[in-house]
């Protein structure tokens, strides 16, 4: 790489600077996650039904005992052999924070389009350990905005509020829910495309490296395989 190389007091002084910055950052993503959990909620009028590892799940089950959920829309089209190369990449950041979730009274779960023995079996071969729901059998991921009939997939505005195009039956993207003490469920917010970066502990440390992503311009994910595949080709 071709990079300025200075002397240690200019080196400092230009950290310096830019760590006035980076403390601005700080406050203004505060004030934004305030805001995030000021919105204003909707009731979850709807009964969905889930499949997992021990048959037919409601949403309300779905959050085991705890007031909040997480739910990371994973992209695994019913047809699809394989979970997104993506979504795995996302998904490896799971594991380690379900036990923290949990201390913290947060649910955290997958849900797809694909059958549960796919999603099963997939799991499995990944080495994964955190709920994975299939929501074969309802509209869940239609309702929430990542699942697209095959009119829509090329519609302009079908996903992210109106901002984009699907360009796939399958997108991705993470709900949040609340249930109350009377059992009422809410939708608290929901997010889609790059919304999710910050799920993705791998993307921040690579952002502190000098070659950063490295993706072309942050776009390009062609460099991403599963976790099993690298070295394979």
């Amino acid at each position: 790489m071709d990079h300025p190389v200075v002397a240690h007091e200019e080196w400092l002084a230009q950290r310096k600077e830019l760590l006035a910055s980076e403390k601005e950052f700080t406050r203004l993503r505060d004030e934004l996650s305030a805001r995030r959990r000021e919105l204003p909620w909707e009731g979850v009028e709807k009964e969905y039904v889930f499949a997992g590892p021990d048959g037919r799940t409601t949403l309300s089950e779905l959050f085991d005992g705890r007031s909040q959920l997480v739910v990371y829309h994973f992209m695994f089209d019913p047809t699809w052999e394989e979970g997104c190369k993506s979504c795995s990449f996302w998904a490896d950041n799971f594991n380690p924070n379900v036990v923290h979730l949990k201390a913290r009274d947060v649910t955290l779960i997958a849900v797809s389009r694909a059958p549960y023995a796919k999603l099963a079996a997939y799991e499995q071969r990944m080495g994964w350990g955190f709920s994975w729901y299939s929501t074969a059998e309802n509209d869940f991921n239609f309702d929430y905005g990542v699942s697209f009939a095959p009119q829509d997939e090329e519609r302009d505005g079908a996903y992210n509020y109106g901002s984009l195009s699907p360009n796939s039956p399958e997108r991705e993207g993470v709900s949040v829910f609340y249930r109350d003490s009377s059992g009422a469920v809410f939708h608290t917010y929901s997010t889609y495309a790059r919304g999710i970066d910050v799920l993705n502990t791998a993307y921040n440390y690579l952002d502190l490296v000098p070659k950063g992503r490295d993706e072309e311009g942050g776009r390009s994910q062609s460099w991403v395989r599963r976790h099993d595949e690298y070295g394979v080709d």
